[in-house]
């Protein structure tokens, strides 16, 4: 039974003080999964697609937080187990009373108040319940003037970080909270001519 026994060679590949780390000695895990490992392929693939999309920025309204070009992570289970909060960043259906919107247009923005709050802009600052907001992830301060606008409950009020160029709730109102489909995670890809 002398052939049941590992070769001198062998027993040193393996003694040999740099091959001691490796934690499988056989190369069997790069066997083709089976059914059990394509099984959890696919159950994972359905939930990523359930719970999470991949989506392109097309526009500079969120700049210099999300540039033209990016692809970032948007996950959509969050809502069910909590309400949005302020500093959010969210992707959405615009409001149904805005025209020139594909049916399945979504836009993304920054949850600056919700509802109960008081939102006001005047003298290049964002002012929540007569308080002025710190923000240092605008582009820079607002131009325009906003008067004292009330968010209803089961809505929000959402804002792009390039507050000059973006078309957002100083332009058409707060925005029912189930319009929005889900929250930003973070930027997967970001091109490199920018």
């Amino acid at each position: 039974m002398s052939f049941l026994r590992p070769c001198a060679l062998y027993k040193s590949f393996i003694t040999f003080p740099s091959r001691r780390w490796m934690p499988c000695q056989s190369w069997g895990f790069l066997r083709w999964p089976g059914f059990d490992g394509f099984f959890r392929f696919l159950v994972i693939a359905l939930l990523w697609s359930t719970f999470s999309e991949i989506r392109f920025i097309p526009s500079s309204s969120m700049y210099p937080t999300l540039r033209v070009g990016d692809r970032i992570i948007v996950e959509k289970a969050s809502y069910f187990f909590r309400s949005p909060a302020i500093n959010d960043i969210v992707t959405f259906r615009p409001p149904e009373q805005e025209t020139g919107f594909g049916k399945d247009a979504v836009l993304i923005k920054r949850i600056v108040a919700k509802g109960g709050d008081l939102v006001q802009v005047h003298h290049g600052s964002l002012y929540v319940n007569g308080v002025a907001q710190n923000e240092d992830f605008i582009a820079e301060r607002p131009t325009y003037t906003l008067e004292l606008n009330y968010v209803p409950s089961g809505h929000v009020y959402v804002l792009g970080d390039n507050r000059n160029n973006s078309y957002d709730s100083h332009d058409w109102g707060p925005l029912p909270v189930e319009n929005i489909v889900g929250r930003y995670v973070m930027c997967c890809y970001r091109p490199s001519n920018h």
